[in-house]
């Protein structure tokens, strides 16, 4: 998934950053209400972790600003206010859920699962006979199970995300790798040549496109 955490105590944004990561999840950071909103305009994003008491004021009031605009991006509050009413008013106030800090990152870990569950359609993306089921980091092809790591299954999920729209070597380092541009770099190529290797080797119809000078696309059409 691609997360937003929105927190300002950087042990804390480090620990969880890093942890998601290492589970297969692309996180960006903001340290405040502002970073966030910037953060947002990059979306969209699979789920936000916010932090309540940030600098520039409650995070719960980013969320309800989202609610009232339309955003039913799930929202899960990180805070130290451990008071019932402070957790009902996080609830009332657009969030799907409530962790107190401090918290087990297993806990984390399950409770971003339940978010994702409850939210339906956003667990499975599929691309003709491809799916992915972004919360068990499944993906199949025509009922046959394919095993990436978990950068492959981030690029993987970025593409059909994008699914039919050419994604450049540019902005899939931004967003799977959270790069600038980097000439240099083969890392897309690289990537783009394993998931070749896995996705399409075995079928007799490709899914990943090369668009010469732009970059790939994922859809289920010759191109």
């Amino acid at each position: 998934m691609r997360i937003l955490l929105i927190e300002d105590e950087p042990r804390i944004a480090g620990f969880v950053a890093r942890g998601l990561g290492e589970e297969g999840h692309q996180v960006v950071v903001a340290e405040d209400r502002a970073g966030a909103r910037a953060a947002l305009t990059d979306g969209p994003y699979d789920l936000l972790v916010v932090d309540r008491m940030l600098p520039d004021g409650d995070g719960l009031d980013l969320v309800r600003a989202l609610r009232r605009q339309g955003d039913a991006t799930p929202a899960l509050c990180l805070t130290a206010r451990d008071r019932v009413e402070e957790r009902v008013e996080g609830l009332y106030g657009g969030a799907d859920d409530y962790l107190v800090k401090p918290f087990a990152f297993d806990e984390l870990l399950a409770r971003i699962a339940a978010i994702t569950r409850r939210a339906g359609a956003a667990e499975t993306l599929q691309v003709g006979d491809l799916t992915l089921d972004l919360a068990a980091h499944r993906v199949t092809r025509a009922g046959h199970e394919i095993t990436l790591t978990a950068k492959g299954f981030a690029l993987l999920r970025c593409l059909a995300k994008n699914a039919g729209r050419v994604m450049s070597r540019t902005r899939l380092l931004q967003k799977v790798w959270d790069l600038e541009h980097d000439p240099g770099t083969n890392l897309v190529d690289v990537q783009i040549s394993y998931l070749r290797a896995r996705v399409d080797r075995d079928f007799d119809r490709p899914l990943i496109h090369t668009v010469r000078g732009v970059g790939y696309v994922l859809e289920d059409a010759a191109r």
